[in-house]
């Protein structure tokens, strides 16, 4: 199996923000930022397995601070995780004032890219070669995320899930419980 260093994946994109990238708010639509942020993994991705990717889920999209138009959107994305057919890609999105050169930190997000050949079956991927404490700390990070998703799906869609096992928990939060006395 051969391996690659997260180096050799990374990628940055840059694009000015213009007027008819932005919502009715006059600030760049999300769903525009979603839409690169996707493109980006899907490059990452395909260079680091060498075949075509899709998009299997987007994970903690946290929209930080506003885009404004006239900014230049930098993306930068690189290979976090790697399963046997799976890759994380980590995103980082900042937006940089281009005439004060104030930058800010906008989004980070992490997009979950499987493999595909020609015909449309999951492939192989190579493995990850990690050679600093961030490219190790971002791997773990992303093995927790994994494992968290995975104690959840198993939580809340067993057999014998019961909502009233959990009403107590539901007291300090702003929701109103009306379930029908035949639950």
């Amino acid at each position: 199996m051969a391996y690659k260093t997260v180096d050799s994946s990374r990628i940055s994109i840059s694009e000015l923000m213009q007027p008819s990238h932005s919502n009715f708010g006059g600030k760049i639509h999300g769903g525009y930022i979603l839409n690169l942020m996707d493109q980006i993994a899907f490059a990452c991705a395909s260079k680091h397995s060498e075949t075509y990717c899709v998009t299997a889920s987007v994970d903690t999209v946290d929209f930080l601070s506003p885009i404004e138009i006239g900014e230049l959107v930098t993306m930068k994305a690189s290979i976090n995780y790697v399963g046997r057919t799976s890759m994380v890609v980590g995103i980082r999105v900042e937006a940089e004032n281009i005439r004060t050169g104030e930058v800010k930190h906008c989004n980070s997000s992490y997009f979950t890219m499987v493999a595909k050949d020609d015909q449309g079956n999951i492939v192989e991927v190579p493995g990850l070669i990690v050679n600093d404490k961030t490219e190790v700390k971002r791997f773990l990070k992303s093995i927790k995320r994994i494992e968290t998703k995975r104690s959840r799906q198993i939580e809340f869609d067993r057999e014998n899930f019961s909502p009233t096992d959990y009403l107590d928990d539901l007291k300090k939060y702003k929701v109103k419980v009306e379930l029908p006395d035949s639950y």
